[in-house]
């Protein structure tokens, strides 16, 4: 399997009709994630024990399922192995997981994923574009701003707030919008 790549790499991991973006950890061919304890991820992750990584090009789609639950109908059920899994109607590529916890604590929840199954949708490529990336970022530094208030996360949200609106297309100014509108 191949489609993730050393690092962390964001993906909107879907588990039972839920949807989130997450980072997906990859080192030495080993995959890990961190979720917070009492997420409806985490508590998916530790019934069901799986989880879809979906590769999806659309900065809006990771600011709303960021902050907010999907209908249905953004769902796609597959069964991997026997096992029925939701993943995104919209994804490009998507690799199905089985999620082993390996550590719990009283905040967040380590998670081995073992890479069962991986699909190829469309073949699109995209270049690279600050504005999509910034959006991520801006994204990530959202979630713990809204927890913790701390003026650090402000100041490196308002930085990629001005890389969206220089570098972004249209796409990306709109998941700015309503980035700003869960902040509000």
């Amino acid at each position: 399997m191949g489609i993730l790549t050393e690092g962390i790499n964001e993906v909107i991991a879907t588990t039972r009709g839920n949807a989130a973006p997450m980072g997906i950890i990859c080192r030495d061919g080993i995959f890990r994630l961190v979720c917070f304890t009492g997420s409806h991820t985490e508590k998916n992750i530790a019934r069901d024990r799986w989880i879809v990584a979906n590769i999806i090009h659309d900065p809006v789609m990771y600011v709303r399922t960021a902050f907010s639950d999907l209908p249905g109908s953004a769902f796609y059920g597959e069964t991997v192995n026997g096992t029925p899994m939701d993943r995104l109607a919209d994804a490009e590529a998507w690799i199905a997981f089985s999620a082993i916890i390996e550590q719990r604590g009283s905040e967040s929840m380590i998670v081995r994923l073992v890479p069962i199954l991986e699909k190829v949708i469309t073949c699109r490529p995209h270049p690279v574009n600050r504005g999509f990336s910034a959006i991520i970022e801006a994204t990530v530094h959202a979630t713990r701003y809204r927890i913790t208030k701390d003026p650090e996360l402000g100041n490196l949200i308002d930085y990629n707030r001005r890389i969206v609106k220089k570098c972004g297309g249209s796409r990306e100014r709109e998941a700015l919008a309503l980035l700003e509108s869960f902040l509000a």
